[in-house]
């Protein structure tokens, strides 16, 4: 005989809603909630939800905005409810940490993990390129993700950007025509993590907006020496909304503590072939050698009277307010201190949302960040095959979270009870709070419903040519190489005039050296402008790599290339100033075995030259003893260590046995400078560590004229 179910009894305090507006009065159920009896009603990633019966509207008979995320979560979870390689960021790393707030900023803010000083909140950073496939190399030219996932009380907060402040295109619509452009071509599926390629540079030449975004990705941004050495950005502008519902608007910048740092292009073409993993194996070894990467979180903070007095859109994702007309405020820092215990389980399965944002945290109009946020979700399900892909341990929040999605492919978690809807008569389950919920900022809209594009959106080249003249000489010829290898791998004549053109309304002396080099026949007109070039905007040093260089070698490596007979104590002054500064090194011997020191001890190497060529060290030491030398000037990669070295203005010290290893390397004894340092003592050997904070010697790139 079937049991009969007991029907659950409904508590005396709570009222059997029939309207769709939950009781909110004294005694009822919010009441239960702030009496801590029933559970807040939370999205899937812990967030606290405030309105569980309405969807997100412009005006109370307005459309429903894409931006609802708990709307779109609850919908899209119930559409998979019956149960890939990333196609953009697929080569990524990643490792956890923290982050700590300095000081309350309660006056901007109520998200829960800016409330308190000194308050950590734990973290999941992933780095990636964007262009390549997830076996592709690490030294690409291209943009790196720089996404952030912080597990706060209140629910996942990710802040998914790139190593640039700024992007492609203006609106989410044309998202789909980029990636498929600077993909490889689909006839002939090449080439693979390049933009060198006429479909990216014939979608590019065609799409003014993105003249910004090439002066960025054309610069040494697009090919940084370390995760540890550059910068991230939200690139949009997002709203801070504080306990009076008042809204202040925001950038985030994270800030790299050991200063900016990138490679020269030859570099980087022979960092891919020595050590296509470069910057994951570098990440790795910090982390596990306790070299712990940090970064300081800065907000550029402005309200609606700087937006409006603003030159140009502040949602406009290809403009950036410039840290010289708003100085950013350091509000904490990012520490990385862990690696994940499987790839595959954490870097591989994480998802990260533009949407996931806790109370206090806000998004703007941007049309690009409103694409995102609705986008991100299917790519979860596609990639990660369920809707439930928040059950896996990396996505979910480690905050208390309850809500009522159910089944679904890998469900590892279910409602319990009987109810598995609200409002319900039970007294069962979570429900919303309109006090701790997400409540998003009441911005009043007006206007036609249209298909777009704000005017003043509309000025393409007056920032792209503010970047450029920010860079030292040395980085906007960088630029100008770039832009001149990249062309010359595009076949159609037209892509590279339409390009050109645009470059006179940067730079006339950029575009006339791309120009030369491309050998153009004659100088096409400059591109049609919607607004003409501003020419007073002023440089912004801090667009400058090297103008924010690390001043110190503090998390730096130094290549030691010895032989048997290597002088013992200038090596033990070298190690000891290097541990002094912060820095690493390897040694690099003929035989991976190691040398024989002149004091008769054992040195372990670190690499064979072979396997070991300068590119990978950010200065050189040349150790090696007189009795070996003939055995070195036969060896090609001892020659080009030397040589690649130099070419790439490295600081090399070396000893008066190494000076036939410099003249095998085309390097005569008039062309040294002050990065070429003698070692003749141990006292010197410390000096030559103490001035390694350059890094480089830019001086000397041109006279090594490198390609």
């Amino acid at each position: 005989m079937a049991k009969t179910r007991k029907s659950a009894r409904v508590p005396s305090n709570t009222p059997v809603v029939q309207d769709q507006n939950l009781a909110r009065g004294e005694g009822g159920e919010l009441h239960q909630i702030a009496s801590g009896k029933t559970p807040v009603l939370t999205t899937a990633q812990g967030g606290p939800v405030s309105d569980d019966q309405n969807s997100l509207k412009i005006g109370p008979r307005g459309p429903t905005l894409v931006e609802d995320f708990h709307f779109r979560e609850k919908i899209f979870h119930f559409d998979h409810e019956r149960i890939p390689e990333r196609v953009v960021h697929a080569r990524g790393y990643a490792a956890h940490g923290y982050f700590e707030n300095y000081k309350s900023l309660a006056k901007h803010t109520r998200a829960d993990l800016f409330q308190r000083a000194g308050e950590k909140t734990p973290a999941f950073v992933r780095f990636s390129t964007v262009a390549g496939s997830k076996g592709s190399v690490d030294l690409a030219r291209d943009v790196r993700g720089f996404a952030v996932k912080l597990y706060t009380r209140e629910g996942n907060w990710d802040i998914v950007g790139n190593n640039i402040p700024v992007f492609f295109i203006q609106d989410a619509i044309k998202f789909p025509d980029l990636i498929h452009a600077v993909k490889e071509e689909p006839d002939c599926a090449f080439p693979q993590a390049q933009s060198a390629h006429d479909n990216f540079w014939d979608f590019i030449s065609l799409t003014p907006e993105s003249m910004h975004m090439v002066m960025w990705v054309m610069s040494d941004r697009a090919i940084p020496r370390s995760f540890r050495f550059m910068e991230g950005f939200g690139v949009h502008t997002f709203r801070l909304v504080n306990a009076k519902n008042e809204s202040t608007f925001v950038k985030f910048h994270w800030k790299p503590k050991l200063g900016l740092q990138s490679v020269v292009w030859n570099e980087a073409v022979k960092i891919n072939g020595a050590d296509p993993d470069f910057h994951r194996r570098d990440l790795w070894t910090a982390i596990k050698t306790g070299n712990f990467p940090e970064w300081e979180l800065q907000l550029q903070l402005f309200d609606q009277d700087f937006a409006d007095a603003f030159d140009f859109d502040i949602l406009d994702a290809t403009k950036i307010i410039p840290e010289e007309v708003l100085s950013p405020v350091p509000v904490g820092r990012l520490v990385l201190d862990r690696m994940p215990d499987n790839f595959f389980a954490e870097t591989e399965q994480v998802a990260f949302m533009t949407q996931n944002v806790p109370p206090g945290i806000d998004f703007s109009n941007d049309p690009l960040l409103q694409g995102r946020n609705f986008s991100y979700l299917d790519t979860q399900l596609k990639r990660l095959g369920s809707p439930n892909f928040t059950h896996i341990p990396i996505n979910a929040p480690k905050c208390p979270f309850a809500h009522f999605q159910q089944d679904g492919h890998m469900a590892m978690r279910n409602p319990v009870g009987r109810a598995n809807y609200q409002p319900n008569s039970f007294g069962e389950g979570p429900r919303e709070s309109p006090q701790r919920g997400f409540t998003p900022f009441a911005d009043a809209q007006n206007g036609a419903k249209r298909r777009l594009r704000a005017e003043s959106f509309a000025d393409h080249y007056s920032q792209a040519r503010q970047f450029f003249i920010s860079q030292t000489e040395g980085e906007q010829a960088h630029i100008a190489a770039a832009l001149t290898f990249e062309l010359s791998k595009v076949k159609i004549p037209a892509i590279r005039e339409r390009m050109v053109s645009h470059l006179l309304n940067i730079d006339e002396t950029l575009a006339r050296k791309v120009a030369d080099k491309l050998g153009l026949l004659k100088m096409p007109k400059p591109a049609d402008a919607a607004v003409p070039t501003r020419q007073d905007l002023q440089p912004s040093p801090a667009l400058s790599i090297v103008e924010n260089g690390p001043e110190r070698f503090e998390g730096r490596k130094l290549g030691v290339l010895v032989s048997d007979g290597l002088d013992a104590g200038i090596l033990k002054a070298l190690r000891g100033a290097l541990d002094k500064a912060g820095a690493t090194y390897e040694i690099v011997s003929p035989k991976v075995t190691g040398v024989k020191a002149s004091d008769g001890s054992w040195v372990e190497a670190d690499q064979m030259i072979d396997g070991g060529p300068s590119v990978l060290y950010d200065a050189v030491a040349l150790l090696p003893a007189a009795e070996a030398m003939s055995d070195l000037l036969i060896e090609s990669s001892a020659r080009d260590f030397v040589a690649d070295a130099f070419a790439h203005c490295k600081f090399i010290g070396y000893v008066e046995a190494a000076l036939p290893l410099f003249e095998k390397a085309g390097i005569l004894p008039d062309q040294f400078d002050e990065g070429c340092i003698a070692l003749t003592s141990a006292k010197l050997s410390k000096s030559f560590v103490d001035g390694l904070s350059e890094l480089r010697v830019w001086s000397r790139e041109p006279k090594v004229k490198l390609p």
